[in-house]
């Protein structure tokens, strides 16, 4: 799983012009994952700001508006591949746009089956 976290405000930061190649790029990746049989799924995340975070304070749930999460970065979406190896999973997450212009940060993680021989 390529997990996509962006810095809020990244993309409206962008130029027009580099809004329309970011997401042309993000399209061919796509594209390429698909021909290649390597593509899974995925979805953006709506904005940060539609989320609830639920913690346990003395042993009860606390639920707080927005993600919270202790970074610069946001949780912004995934995309899920079945490829041969952990290296080619870095590869294309390497290629991802986001990275590039600098807004984003991708995480590698393999998915966990329900034998649980991955842990």
């Amino acid at each position: 799983m390529l997990l996509i976290h962006n810095r809020p405000g990244f993309v409206e930061e962008l130029t027009e012009n580099e809004r329309t190649e970011l997401f042309g790029e993000v399209d061919r990746i796509m594209g390429e994952l698909t021909e290649t049989g390597e593509l899974v799924g995925g979805q953006a995340l709506a904005d940060p700001s539609t989320a609830v975070t639920i913690r346990g304070v003395d042993g009860r749930p606390a639920v707080t508006d927005g993600p919270f999460a202790e970074s610069k970065e946001q949780f912004a979406g995934y995309v899920e591949v079945d490829c041969a190896s952990r290296e080619r999973a870095v590869e294309i997450a390497s290629s991802w746009p986001d990275v590039r212009f600098g807004g984003g940060v991708l995480e590698v993680r393999a998915v966990m089956h329900d034998s649980g021989a991955e842990m």
